[in-house]
């Protein structure tokens, strides 16, 4: 049963993003019985967590889709949110349909290139297949070149490594700084450890200069990959981890006087947009001094919704207080490394909590589904 709580007929949540935050914000809105639509360019909800064992292991990806449309019924719509009308309160959409709204909640997330993310509006059986036909494609590598060492592609070079140990894998990083920058130098060490202790060759400090003529993603005998110091790298494959960014496509022209240089949102102590009080921003599109995961894009969801529910009550908004990061980095599923409270966190609790299944399971209960086997 929900919570009570009076609403009118203009109340009306709109949930531009559904990540981890925007279903987190879904299924607490659904709670207080607060009318709202979730939005989201992709017909399924994507278990990112798992997209880069889904590139590795055949038949993972299928447990990393989870439709949309059985959990959230009609208060889902697939479709991309093109401008946002501050003054009418209205969502635009690409087709031009108009959704009101009396509250706004942005959850965008981040955006970067396939495998670590998928952000198009691809069915979810196509969705699929693309991680299938990846799996095929590094099969048939010998020798796979990783570019980027942060999370994505440190994850993936220990994944394949795990899966494939007669395969040579060189992970090509543009500092001396792997995995997350904002966790404990020890998880940091930990992680290059792991890769070492796994075989895989590391070239850090090292950015690669021929990039954009580079084929991805696809198996191809001899490919020169050439660094900026020099070197030069003969291989099978090229996977690209790098260029994360924010998608901020859906509020750019809206709120431009309220975002940092990363298109990041402004927010204040209650995740209000600068300025406004009826429009949130949560998750990696938020400008949040706190560390970016769906753990935490969880957390400020429900921060969120409560505020929304002091804000139609007429009552105070409460202060997010922001927590220490919180990291699992999965090295395979037999290793990883993290931390908890400011602890480091050792290969046993990181195996036993998120590498073995990387937390599909959770995923799939939160969406109110049975997972496939």
């Amino acid at each position: 049963m929900g919570a009570k709580l009076t609403v009118s007929d203009a109340d009306h949540v709109v949930i531009v993003g559904g990540g981890f935050g925007g279903i987190a914000a879904a299924k607490q809105l659904s709670y207080y019985r607060i009318p709202y639509t979730l939005i989201d360019i992709k017909h399924a909800f994507h278990h990112n967590m798992g997209a880069l064992r889904a590139s590795v292991q055949k038949g993972f990806a299928e447990k990393t889709f989870i439709g949309y449309d059985a959990t959230f019924k009609s208060n889902f719509k697939q479709g991309k949110v093109s401008d946002i009308d501050l003054e009418e309160q209205d969502v635009i959409m690409d087709n031009g349909e108009v959704i009101h709204f009396s509250h706004l909640i942005l959850a965008t997330g981040s955006t970067g290139p396939f495998p670590g993310k998928l952000i198009e509006p691809f069915s979810r059986e196509t969705a699929i297949q693309m991680y299938e036909d990846l799996v095929k494609e590094i099969q048939k590598a010998e020798t796979i070149v990783v570019v980027g060492g942060g999370l994505a592609g440190v994850e993936l070079a220990a994944e394949i490594r795990t899966d494939y140990p007669d395969k040579e894998v060189t992970l090509i990083h543009s500092t001396y700084v792997l995995g997350d920058s904002e966790v404990l130098p020890s998880v940091r060490r930990g992680v290059k450890e792991i890769l070492i202790n796994k075989g895989a060759h590391l070239l850090l400090g090292q950015k690669v200069n021929n990039l954009a003529g580079l084929i991805v993603n696809k198996a191809q005998k001899d490919m020169r990959v050439l660094t900026n110091k020099g070197q030069e790298i003969t291989t099978d494959m090229v996977i690209c981890c790098t260029g994360i960014r924010i998608n901020s496509s859906a509020y750019a022209s809206a709120l431009k006087d309220k975002l940092n240089e990363h298109d990041a949102i402004i927010v204040d102590e209650h995740l209000n947009v600068k300025g406004t009080k009826i429009i949130f921003a949560i998750g990696d599109c938020a400008n949040v001094n706190e560390h970016k995961s769906a753990y935490t894009a969880e957390f400020q969801a429900i921060a969120c919704v409560k505020n929304i529910v002091h804000s139609l009550r007429h009552e105070p908004m409460e202060s997010y207080k922001p927590g220490a990061p919180y990291m699992l980095v999965t090295m395979g599923r037999n290793d990883g490394v993290g931390q908890m409270c400011g602890c480091n966190v050792g290969r046993l609790i990181v195996t036993y909590v998120k590498s073995k299944d990387l937390l599909v399971k959770t995923s799939w209960k939160k969406m109110g589904q049975r997972m496939p086997h």
